[in-house]
């Protein structure tokens, strides 16, 4: 059975030069025509998948928050390899989108206000959902850990694996499987360092 990746479809490739180039240049140093260029269409030709840059972006920032959530679902009833797993699963899938995906996070740390407010407010419920999902999960692996405190390491963990953009230029990262263990182990570390965490039996990652 072949395991190649789909061929991406012509809406996913506007989508991903789209985050490339906003994250790159800004939403406003972008234009249509340029989107269009890099993926050898016309500028107008667009308009046939999205009514304009505003339309990519929403489907930019609510897509992302709707597919870690889902992910993060599934990966959060993880069962049969030890209690923490998980996590282990949860911190695993994070560090793929925060390597894979670096765009968008710079997207959404420079352009979320720029969206419609229902769609600020989407994505605003999505992350708290994913927030909350988190939670639940580290206070399985840690019950000992007050609800408050495994938020706050919640947000320190997603601190620390969505700092990639600054790691350097795309295609510069050292050892992409070495980079994402090391992120693996600091974020395990950052939850056992929380106040009334009791680390459990350690497990590879």
């Amino acid at each position: 059975m072949s395991t190649q990746a789909p061929t991406p479809t012509r809406r996913e490739q506007i989508l991903r030069e789209a985050a490339r180039l906003f994250a790159d240049r800004g939403f406003h140093g972008v234009g249509v025509d340029e989107i269009g260029a890099a993926v050898g269409i016309s500028g107008p030709g667009l308009y046939r998948h999205f009514a304009g840059k505003d339309a990519m972006l929403a489907e930019l920032l609510v897509g992302i928050s709707e597919r870690l959530l889902d992910a993060g679902r599934a990966r959060a009833a993880v069962r049969g390899a030890g209690p923490d797993a998980p996590l282990d699963a949860l911190i695993s899938g994070h560090i793929d989108f925060a390597l894979d995906d670096r765009p968008l996070i710079t997207l959404h740390d420079r352009e979320l206000d720029r969206l419609r407010h229902e769609d600020r407010k989407l994505v605003r419920q999505l992350q708290r959902q994913y927030v909350e999902l988190w939670v639940d999960v580290v206070r399985e692996v840690y019950p000992d850990l007050a609800e408050g405190a495994a938020r706050t390491a919640v947000h320190a963990v997603f601190g620390l694996l969505n700092s990639t953009p600054h790691l350097g230029a795309r295609g510069t990262l050292p050892d992409r499987a070495a980079t994402a263990a090391l992120l693996h182990r600091l974020a395990r570390g950052a939850f056992a360092a929380a106040p009334g965490a009791v680390s459990p039996a350690p497990t590879s990652s």
